[in-house]
């Protein structure tokens, strides 16, 4: 284990207290024809409400208090966005999304500290690969400063559900989606874009310990000219069998090979990889099959900035 001192180029760690929801002027979205309406995160909640049996967390959804919806204009803007509580949304069967898995997604995370503030990472990174794979499917997408805002404003109005530091985190997760009807192979038009959050404990009880992965001959992750470098919603479909058979034969996840000569290591199911040997590090190059990963430029840069000279991508 070892303390350093982080410092990224063009990124930020946000930290805020629970002031941070009533600067922002949060928004609830009421069913009433009035549309938007204004309120505080805490309507219709009560403290007592929420389960504190934090050892029970697990990785299933848990109906938290608010979700972020926000749908996009003709010209492809996005805007009047808002907080509404936490529910099922409608779309219509012929969705885009449905019918042709026109959408992204993205995975972040909101901790705890130690003295209550809450810390997000790099917020502002997943906002620019979701920008980035939503050109790739032709769909439109928030500004990075939107994709901010909805973050941390979601994260403040379900902050009650962030676990303590030793205890979990706050899963949080941004969808875009083709939710307008379509019937030819078309994109949609109309866009939404929605984020919830969830808790869930630690990956690593009790501190970081050894998985067992096995390596994957026959079923590949993604394709040179796919979409295998963003987070497009069908990229994991795809792996479930491969995956519920290492579980079933007692391994923790999959290693994946390249499609082509099936015998360079890409990554795990949901993440990138890195190999480390003597004082080489070692990551796989992206090459349009790995997913550009924001953990994974976290750990170069680290890497390098403490002066690592082994550090290659491979």
């Amino acid at each position: 284990m070892f303390n350093v001192q982080l410092s990224f180029t063009n990124a930020t760690i946000f930290q805020f207290s629970s002031s941070f929801m009533v600067q922002h002027h949060l928004q609830l979205a009421a069913a009433s024809s009035h549309g938007w309406l204004r309120a505080t995160p805490s309507d219709g909640h009560s403290e007592t409400s929420v389960d504190k049996r934090w050892d029970s967390l697990a990785f299933n959804p848990v109906k938290t208090d608010y979700i972020y919806v926000m749908k996009s204009c003709k010209d492809g803007s996005f805007s009047n966005g808002g907080l509404r509580h936490y529910g099922n949304i409608e779309i219509s069967p012929s969705a885009a999304v449905l019918n042709y898995g026109q959408g992204i997604i993205e995975n972040l995370k909101a901790y705890k500290n130690k003295n209550g503030s809450i810390i997000l990472f790099r917020v502002e990174e997943n906002g620019l690969r979701m920008r980035v794979g939503a050109d790739r499917m032709c769909m439109p997408a928030p500004t990075i400063e939107q994709f901010v805002e909805a973050v941390t404003s979601t994260v403040s109005a379900n902050e009650r559900w962030i676990p303590p530091s030793n205890k979990g985190f706050l899963h949080v997760r941004p969808l875009l989606m083709g939710n307008g009807p379509v019937l030819s192979l078309t994109p949609a038009p109309e866009f939404i874009f929605l984020i919830y959050v969830t808790p869930v404990r630690n990956y690593f009880e009790g501190g970081l310990k050894p998985i067992n992965v096995v390596v994957e001959n026959d079923i590949h992750r993604a394709t040179l000219g796919g979409v295998g470098n963003i987070k497009a919603i069908g990229n994991y479909a795809g792996i479930m069998k491969a995956q519920a058979k290492a579980k079933a034969n007692g391994f923790s996840d999959v290693l994946y090979l390249d499609s082509i000569h099936n015998r360079n290591l890409e990554e795990v199911s949901t993440a990138n990889v890195f190999f480390v040997k003597d004082n080489t590090i070692s990551t796989p190059v992206l090459g349009g099959t790995i997913l550009p990963g924001i953990t994974r430029k976290s750990i170069i840069e680290i890497a390098h900035s403490q002066g690592f000279k082994g550090i290659s991508v491979v």
